[in-house]
């Protein structure tokens, strides 16, 4: 199941913990981010290993506008992730809810 920016803020509000991911690209980080580790799409297949003891824990991703994470989020259920949420709608998304 997907996560709304609103659910995604209460976690990030309460420090919940779970693996965060934003797959856009660094020039993209810069301007705006939300604190999530930057791994462009392109390179997260090769990085996977690294987050391998995460497996069965909650991972986000998060792009843009949602397409990017949801490749990216395809990959790491194919990989045996678990527990993968797609953030709906990106930044874009969280920008239009809390500016």
């Amino acid at each position: 199941m997907d996560i709304t920016v609103q659910e995604l803020k209460q976690k990030l509000d309460n420090k919940e913990e779970f693996v965060f991911i934003d797959v856009r690209e660094g020039y993209e980080y810069e301007e705006f981010n939300l604190g999530a580790q930057l791994i462009p799409l392109g390179e997260i297949g090769n990085k996977l290993d690294e987050f391998e003891d995460a497996k069965d824990k909650e991972v986000v991703v998060h792009c843009r506008s949602g397409a990017r994470s949801g490749m990216a989020k395809q990959l790491m259920m194919q990989a045996g992730f678990q527990n993968v949420r797609n953030l709906e709608g990106g930044v874009l998304a969280w920008q239009a809810a809390f500016g």
